[in-house]
């Protein structure tokens, strides 16, 4: 056994959230109020329970925590929000949240749900009244299935059977359990701990009561096999495939039960044969395969999920491994299942039981888990709202915490990606199940925010996953990598919980490995053409949305600098942060447009709604994603005064999907764009843009997500929105402002420190901010400081109902945008042919101006300063080659310094002077040496009339 936790990392006397050890503390102010009732079809009865007032109960965290106007968070929790499509099915896995209403505790390993007969990614449909089983895992909001491991399915009769109806009506679902009632009469009730779950089957008198539990089936391909004992079941499943990947992993399960069974046996085709005690078999997929990665995208580069809905059905209904169990429940109709589950091995998924159900009874772990829920949830206090938001902002705050999952058992062991057990720990957990590309952006800043001992068990996680798979996975499961989606997010993981203040984990060894792995092609597919040409050609083998994958890679250097300058890597600082500007040789000065390009530095044919080249998105929707320097983006697009329509337009519509040039707020993407307006100095537009898309796009009902959740990204984004601050730049921790629907928040981060944001007249209607104070000091800006975050403190909101159309409108009041940083170099001539220097034509400062070929003389139009970030600069402006030009002959002028590759000159060894944007080098027009000579690029010869000498 190995353990890849580094000797210096201390353990942390903290405890995990089992079972009730996670206590809740209740407020001093407590809603009396009865919630509205809903229509059947927007959420059935008990679905988010009643208002009550909880029992007081002390905090374990060491630190008080500030009051909350809501005392038990767990009531406000639908978790049926989002197993029915909200909007258009735009081919990116469905209109639906994808989410599953069964029980689970915080970040919990077990997910108990129903699966219904109609699949969904999620395993349960709203509009399906038929039940096919209650499988043990579960992903939350995924666009591919995967889990869906060891159905049980309570029987009556002496038969196994395919499926039961409910109505609604008869179904409830909250934090960490849930109950449903078949129109037969047979009610099955589940619970969870972190590692495993409890069940209650009770059965109506007179009928004969069974189970079958069926260990070779899950949402994809299965095999597995089970084993009858006295009052036992167990054994072990395998799956994998996720979005028809080649992940595999192995699951354990142990279920004991509170009597003994009265008949045993499996089941052999329709048949149950009493006879045997054990059987081993398969079973086939039902999820579709949606193809997300590179592999599997058809030309011309975008592929989209498969519009369609899976009956579960004939041979896909058929036994797999399945045992059948009955029971004499005479005396008592109700029999309680033990259950636990363990990736490593039947005795710990045995131990993980013992450990945190111990002897308690299925009322008493069913009450831990909604404590356990309740400290979780209650880390975001808030008052006011309506109760329309307090739903939304709690279901979507309960979504946001089911992932990542613990994956260490309570012995500590779990395991690697290398396929050998490894061990946590004292004190910390591994954590599994990464939805990189989609939690980068804000979900798991938010756990790093209220709970940064998770966080950074996280963070060593996905560490772990590197140091044993080799590199840093895009989208991992269980303990295998997929390669699903594009980028390198993990990093960017790593790094935003650290800025966040989760930093008990290896951030070193975390940073080595980012380094290392930008050099490699598992990490980050083509990295030799992105390191090379600055961006990747489109086109590029092996790579899924060119486009999209450099902006990926650009937000990951950008990541791993802010990491390295955090521990104090300057260099790498240095040179990651001048790499993440490299999605500016891709910005078409011409269209102001981020677009593909060609490897030869031409420009493709192209529209701002095309898809191909990007990932589930088109070009107008991915031009805005640099959410860590707008100010260099808007600056190349003309201007605040030219990025403020285009914004406006984009906006027109909300979620017009990736076939509109328009928002897609469905998919993650243009999640950072409607903060933008505040970098251009329309605050006011933030908030606007950011409470519309918080009160139409997300519902506490169960068509309340218009798309995926994606283990928590989408639900992330409206909790953010709720309080009314948003973390627009990756591996940063500024919080861009908008307004807090709610008129007061009280964060509690979990480490002492607290967050307590004020904002009396908060309404649905003023979403305005006329003024701000923090910690007392008034100020214009709409941003909120790393320090601030840090160390905690007041935010005091005066809202309206119109918007304050100068405050936060400064330039000065803008969030932090970050470029390349500057190089102090040598300033003074460039000299070439015959001994003649590099001249601006009269020392004219305007866009256009000839740069020649001039007798030396010393004068300001021959002082070139060679920049760190490849320009050269003289009288303030660039030489620039026109046009952007790729082709001999192109004449070379004076610009305003862009950025662009048409302004980078790289030294050669030869002395020659190369453009890598064009491949060509700056040359003398014909080798002609007299004044006025206008310089060009040419194809690189090394000739005399190429070699240039640059100030030292």
């Amino acid at each position: 056994m190995s353990s890849p936790r580094p000797p210096s990392r201390p353990s942390r006397p903290r405890p995990l959230l089992v079972g009730a050890l996670a206590a809740v503390t209740t407020a001093a102010v407590c809603l009396t109020a009865a919630p509205a009732q809903a229509s059947p079809a927007q959420a059935a009865p008990g679905h988010a329970g009643t208002v009550k007032a909880a029992p007081a109960k002390a905090r374990q965290h060491g630190h008080s925590r500030p009051p909350a106007a809501v005392s038990d968070p767990a009531q406000y929790v639908n978790p049926f929000v989002g197993t029915l499509p909200g909007d258009t099915d735009w081919g990116n896995g469905g209109g639906a949240g994808n989410t599953f209403p069964g029980a689970d505790a915080p970040f919990g390993m077990v997910q108990w749900s129903p699966d219904t007969v109609t699949y969904q990614h999620g395993g349960y449909y709203y509009n399906d009244n038929r039940i096919r089983g209650f499988s043990l895992t579960h992903l939350s909001g995924a666009g591919c299935g995967d889990f869906g491991n060891v159905p049980f399915m309570p029987v009556l009769g002496a038969s196994p059977v395919s499926s039961y109806t409910f109505s609604h009506a008869n179904e409830k679902a909250e934090p960490g359990s849930y109950a449903v009632t078949f129109d037969n009469g047979l009610k099955t009730e589940l619970a969870a701990t972190q590692r495993s779950g409890t069940a209650r089957f009770t059965y109506p008198a007179g009928q004969k009561a069974s189970l079958s539990v069926d260990a070779a089936k899950a949402f994809n391909g299965a095999d597995g096999s089970v084993t009858v004992g006295t009052n036992t079941i167990s054994g072990y499943t395998d799956s994998g495939g996720f979005c028809g990947a080649g992940n595999k992993y192995r699951i354990y399960f142990h279920a004991s039960f509170d009597r003994n069974f009265t008949s045993t046996g499996v089941v052999a085709g329709k048949k149950v044969d009493t006879s045997r005690k054990k059987v081993s078999g398969s079973s086939p997929g039902i999820a579709p395969a949606s193809p997300k990665t590179a592999k599997s995208q058809r030309p011309p580069g975008v592929q989209k999920a498969p519009k369609r809905r899976v009956q579960v059905t004939g041979k896909a209904a058929a036994a797999g491994a399945q045992a059948f169990v009955s029971f004499d429940t005479s005396a008592n109709r109700s029999v309680v299942a033990r259950v636990g589950v363990s990736f490593v091995s039947l005795a710990n998924a045995r131990a993980n039981v013992s450990a945190e159900q111990g002897g308690k009874s299925f009322d008493q772990v069913r009450s831990g888990a909604r404590d356990a829920w309740n400290g979780m949830l209650g880390r975001i206090g808030v008052g006011g709202g309506s109760d329309t938001d307090l739903r939304r902002f709690y279901t979507a705050l309960y979504h946001s915490l089911l992932h990542p999952n613990v994956f260490s058992d309570s012995n500590g062991q779990y395991m690697g990606f290398d396929k050998q057990v490894h061990k946590a720990a004292a004190g910390h957990a591994q954590y599994a199940n990464f939805s990189g590309w989609d939690v980068y952006r804000s979900q798991v800043q938010l756990v790093a925010l209220i709970a940064p001992g998770e966080a950074s068990d996280i963070a060593q996680s996905a560490t772990d996953q590197s140091a044993q798979g080799g590199y840093f996975d895009r989208w991992t499961v269980a303990n295998g990598g997929t390669g699903v989606m594009v980028g390198d997010p993990l990093p960017i993981i790593v790094s935003s919980v650290h800025a966040f203040g989760a930093t008990d984990f290896n951030a070193s060894d975390a940073l080595s490995r980012m380094v290392d792995g930008a050099s490699k092609s598992s990490e980050r597919p083509a990295y030799n053409q992105y390191n090379s040409l600055g961006y990747l050609p489109s086109g590029q083998g092996g790579v899924w949305g060119s486009a999209a994958t450099t902006l990926e890679y650009t937000s990951a250097d950008f990541a791993v600098a802010q990491l390295a300058k955090r521990l104090g890597a300057d260099d790498t600082y240095t040179t990651f942060l001048r790499r993440a500007q490299n999605w500016k040789n891709l910005f078409n000065t011409g269209n102001k447009y981020i677009q593909p390009r060609n490897s030869d530095r031409t420009w493709p044919s192209f529209t701002p709604t095309q898809q191909n080249e990007y990932v589930e998105g088109n070009g107008a929707q991915y031009t805005w994603m640099v959410p860590y320097n707008h100010r260099a983006l808007f600056d190349l697009m003309g201007g605040n005064s030219a990025v403020t329509p285009r914004l406006d337009t984009f906006f027109s519509k909300l979620n017009g999907g990736p076939d509109a040039a328009t928002a897609y707020l469905g998919n993650e993407p243009t999640l950072n764009t409607p903060w933008a307006y505040a970098y251009a100095g329309l605050p006011y537009k933030t908030q606007d843009v950011v409470r519309r898309a918080l009160t139409t796009i997300f519902k506490p009902t169960p068509d309340g997500e218009v798309g995926n959740d994606d283990l928590g990204e989408m639900s992330s984004w409206a909790v953010w929105a709720s309080i009314g601050m948003y973390p627009e730049a990756p591996g940063r921790s500024e919080l861009v402002l908008a307004s807090p629907i709610f008129s007061s928040v009280a964060i509690d981060r979990g480490n002492g420190v607290t967050i307590t944001v004020n904002a009396p007249n908060a309404s649905a209607s003023a979403k305005y901010v006329q003024s701000l104070k923090v910690n007392g000091g008034t100020t214009t800006k709409p941003w909120l400081s790393e320090a601030f975050v840090k160390s905690g403190g007041t935010v005091d909101f005066a809202l309206g109902t119109s918007a304050n159309t100068s405050w936060g409108s400064a330039a000065g009041d803008a969030p932090p945008s970050f470029d390349a940083p500057a190089v102090s170099t040598p300033v003074g001539p460039i000299t070439g042919l015959a001994g003649k220097c590099v001249d601006i034509s009269n020392s004219d400062t305007n866009n256009g101006t000839a740069i020649q070929l001039w007798t030396c003389n010393g004068t300001g139009a021959q002082q070139w300063n060679a920049a760190g970030d490849g320009t050269l600069r003289a009288l303030g402006s660039c030489m620039d080659v026109k046009s952007s030009g790729t082709a001999n002959g192109t004449v070379v002028q004076l610009w305003t310094c862009n950025g662009t590759g048409a302004q980078v000159w790289q030294p050669q060894s030869n002395g020659t002077l190369k453009n890598p944007q064009s491949g060509r080098c700056l040359d003398v027009t014909g080798g002609n040496t007299a004044d006025g000579t206008r310089l060009e690029i040419w194809d690189c010869s090394g000739a005399s009339n190429q070699v240039w000498h640059l100030p030292t």
